[in-house]
């Protein structure tokens, strides 16, 4: 059966008839998942992740993993009733071995797998070509690309400061201080930190750009090495400001349980918010690096109230829905779940802080104007986010553009106005393989 016959080109969302009233188990956080698979095989000796997340980002990144000499074998769970990660995947273990040329690397569209794999890439022997879907070709990427020239390694992207590329592994890498402008993805700063226990001088990352989005993200890279032994001064911590500093150091095999992605569980939440219903989300974690641990003070800053238990976060709707003025760019991959709930509120909200989400998987930010809009919304975009006065919605066709984020924020939309279609609801495999079962089971149908 093709993916196309499971979820038709386009989706009828389906409408609440009620308040929600459901536990919904959120497979593992994509973020952690491919975190800890470099790192895992980078280590000096083998580790497991359990839980981890089996998505199209995660597989591209075991994948090349894999095709570069590391070895990742799947535990399958016996369970008939388990569903996505736990079906298809209940553990990895990642056993390391010598990096090796010459391969090819499909990053998809994937972010982290782009701009994380390069510098492990300077660590094996011989050559290895990047490619991907079209929209990977028109991300940013320079920032990654002329740090690692700095660092000592040959690259060849043909000036683009883009993918194709091929890194030229030659078993080893420099490192050293480095000055990049991160201001368009910390994923530059991720990205080398992460390979950095593994070069001869560790790393010395100085953020020269404007204001640094995503900062829960660099502080998860930050955890996880400390995680597996790596030492790391950040600002955070009493250093530099914007100055990033690894020491070379093997790196150790941890048995890792990954958690529930934060950022996939905000349209289950939504549900909540915008139909007046309880959801609950299994085993959130009381401490967390996830950004989308932000969705407890926002989305009961739009009108619903959340508990936090050993069981998990329970988030409850009033039955109205609030606007907000936010600053979200600490956590931008929030926006478009933000963005649709706004859509529905009862007063008009403003999310700044997000020019970079014109960069994403989409231009995130003309993509919303022009959905919500289209259904009769009235979004504006601005320097740096979305204005959005809250109009009667109408049913029609809700464009992905390839964006899971997209997908499921039509989805939250469809809730409450009748005749929503997604185009490409499978687009959601992208980190949540199993979204259209699991939308209509939140819904009992």
């Amino acid at each position: 059966m093709t993916e196309s016959s499971v979820h038709p080109a386009l989706w009828p969302a389906p409408l609440a008839s009620g308040a929600v009233d459901a536990t919904v188990t959120v497979p593992g956080s994509k973020s952690v998942t491919n975190r800890a698979l470099v790192l895992a095989a980078l280590s000096s000796e083998p580790g497991w992740l359990r839980r981890p997340l089996r998505s199209r980002d995660t597989l591209l990144m075991a994948d090349a993993l894999r095709a570069m000499g590391v070895r990742i074998e799947e535990t399958v769970s016996s369970s008939s009733s388990a569903t996505g990660a736990e079906a298809a995947g209940e553990a990895w273990r990642v056993i390391p071995a010598p990096l090796h040329g010459p391969v090819t690397v499909d990053v998809g569209n994937a972010g982290t797998v782009m701009r994380f794999l390069p510098p492990v890439a300077t660590l094996a022997d011989g050559p290895v070509r990047f490619d991907g879907d079209p929209r990977s070709y028109e991300r940013p990427l320079t920032g990654v690309i002329e740090a690692l020239r700095v660092l000592g390694a040959r690259i060849d992207d043909d000036s683009r400061g883009s993918l194709p590329m091929t890194v030229h592994g030659g078993g080893a890498l420099d490192g050293g201080p480095v000055a990049i402008d991160a201001s368009s993805s910390s994923q530059f700063v991720s990205a080398l930190l992460l390979s950095a226990p593994r070069f001869n001088q560790g790393v010395e990352v100085r953020h020269t750009g404007d204001r640094l989005p995503s900062m829960p993200h660099i502080r998860m890279t930050v955890d996880m090495l400390r995680a597996v032994g790596a030492q790391v001064d950040e600002p955070e911590t009493g250093g530099e400001p914007n100055v990033w500093r690894v020491s070379p150091s093997a790196l150790l095999g941890r048995d890792l349980t990954i958690e529930p992605d934060l950022s996939n569980a905000q349209p289950f939440l939504a549900a909540a918010l915008v139909t007046g219903g309880r959801v609950t989300i299994p085993d959130w974690p009381s401490r967390t690096t996830q950004p989308g641990d932000a969705l407890r003070d926002i989305f009961t800053a739009m009108g619903g109230s959340c508990e936090l238990t050993e069981q998990g976060l329970t988030f409850t709707g009033s039955g109205r829905v609030h606007g907000i003025d936010v600053d979200l760019s600490e956590v931008g991959e929030l926006t478009p779940g933000i963005a649709a709930v706004a859509a529905l509120a009862d007063s008009p909200s403003t999310l700044s802080g997000v020019a970079h989400l014109r960069l994403h998987e989409t231009d995130r930010l003309a993509a919303l104007t022009k959905e919500i809009n289209e259904l009769g919304g009235d979004v504006t975009e601005t320097a740096d986010g979305l204005h959005i006065r809250p109009r009667p919605l109408h049913g029609g066709t809700f464009h992905t553009y390839d964006d899971h984020r997209m997908a499921t924020a039509g989805s939250v939309i469809g809730l409450a106005v009748p005749g929503v279609e997604i185009e490409n609801v499978a687009t959601t495999a992208k980190t949540l393989p199993d979204f259209p079962q699991m939308w209509t089971g939140m819904l009992g149908a």
